[in-house]
């Protein structure tokens, strides 16, 4: 079957299809394929078109299919120069569209993916932009969501009944669901299973379905949704509801990395376990915690992540204390203040704000953290509460 995906993936148009409603609506934009060894999110979704084209009658507004990286899908490798869900970022695209810009194969595909998303969200005006990034995994496990932490993504998020992963983008950078977030789309990434599990393509077409539902383009107790909401449940096993990245642990060329065998994704682990090996002996957990996302495949430069278990509580009181709009008021805080840059961005420095700096920060809506000068920086998406009239890429 992953097989047949990936040869079928490595065929597929750039726009793998769309439906549109009888009714004015919401536009879900879906993709996969951003890693050329992960066809069965192109699988999953043309599954989904070949139905909703059988019944397109209770559908309102758009639903499009976009392929990623499709010469790494052709050729079945995660990518062939540069990781396609890296390089969303400001600065490189700045010079993607110069005539000095770069021309690799992710080049390329960069500039025709964005030239559709373009197109697609230009067409939307003023309505609701959602977007759905489906992956597959090289480690066995259950189905997630990652979104990036606005109240916007989180009631997004909440219809699809698996564990909710937070704070990803503070650890990777250039992702493209978060250049879509930052632009003021509803984002989310839908990891959907092993490679080559067959009940991958079944989990990410039902991630589809719940993601019609929740989005609004289909009723949400439509009967194919709430199948696919049921499916999704059973997958989940008892995992916490939603949890949150604390460490990554990144990779360098020739350093060695083995991760080793037997970890699942959302394996509990403990204090002191050797985790995996390089050329400077083993890696041990710092903490008890869940590990994800542990790499098992050639590409990659992230060996693995830990995340431990969000309360309710820390959950309700972060959307409390965001629609205060208390955010405003950090720079009152010793130790903290407003970049000149944008008022979306601060610097603390932790020698003064020494007391749950980070998790402050994060109840209010700033989740991407960086070292400058031994200050930590700290930015929050514009889009958190509402969205803008229109979105610009």
């Amino acid at each position: 079957m992953a097989a047949e995906a990936s040869r079928a993936a490595g065929g597929a148009p750039r726009r793998l299809g769309a439906v549109a409603g009888e009714s004015a609506g919401p536009l879900l934009i879906c993709t996969g394929g951003i890693h050329g060894n992960e066809p069965a999110g192109l699988a999953a979704a043309a599954e989904v078109l070949a139905e909703l084209g059988r019944r397109p009658g209770r559908l309102r507004g758009r639903f499009v299919v976009l392929a990623g990286n499709r010469a790494a899908l052709a050729a079945g490798r995660r990518f062939l120069a540069r990781d396609l869900n890296r390089i969303w970022l400001p600065e490189h695209l700045a010079g993607l569209e110069s005539p000095a810009g770069p021309d690799d194969a992710e080049a390329v595909e960069q500039r025709e993916l964005l030239a559709a998303l373009r197109e697609e969200i230009g067409a939307a005006g003023d309505r609701e932009v959602f977007f759905l990034d489906l992956h597959t995994s090289s480690a066995p496990g259950i189905p997630f969501v990652c979104i990036g932490d606005t109240l916007r993504n989180r009631r997004f998020a909440r219809r699809f009944p698996v564990p909710v992963i937070l704070g990803l983008e503070e650890q990777v950078d250039g992702a493209l669901l978060e250049f879509l977030n930052n632009a003021g789309v509803v984002t989310l990434g839908f990891e959907g299973g092993q490679h080559e599990a067959p009940e991958s393509i079944e989990n990410l077409a039902a991630a589809i379905w719940t993601g019609l539902g929740s989005a609004g383009l289909l009723p949400r107790r439509d009967d194919r949704v709430r199948a696919a909401r049921r499916l999704l449940h059973r997958r989940r096993q008892g995992v916490p509801r939603v949890l949150e990245i604390r460490y990554r642990h990144g990779l360098t060329p020739g350093d060695g990395f083995r991760m080793r065998p037997g970890y699942r994704n959302f394996q509990a682990i403990t204090a002191g376990e050797a985790l995996a090996d390089d050329r400077d002996g083993p890696i041990y957990a710092f903490y008890d915690a869940r590990v994800l996302l542990p790499l098992y495949q050639g590409l990659g430069d992230d060996g693995f992540f830990l995340a431990r278990e969000v309360s309710r509580f820390w959950l309700w009181l972060s959307r409390l204390l965001r629609r205060l709009r208390l955010g405003t008021l950090l720079p009152l805080l010793p130790g903290v203040e407003r970049l000149s840059v944008g008022e979306d961005a601060v610097l603390a420095d932790p020698r003064v704000a020494r007391w749950f700096t980070i998790e402050i920060f994060h109840l209010l809506g700033y989740r991407k953290r960086r070292r400058r000068c031994g200050r930590l920086l700290f930015s929050r998406r514009r889009h958190d509460l509402g969205r803008p009239p229109r979105i610009a890429l």
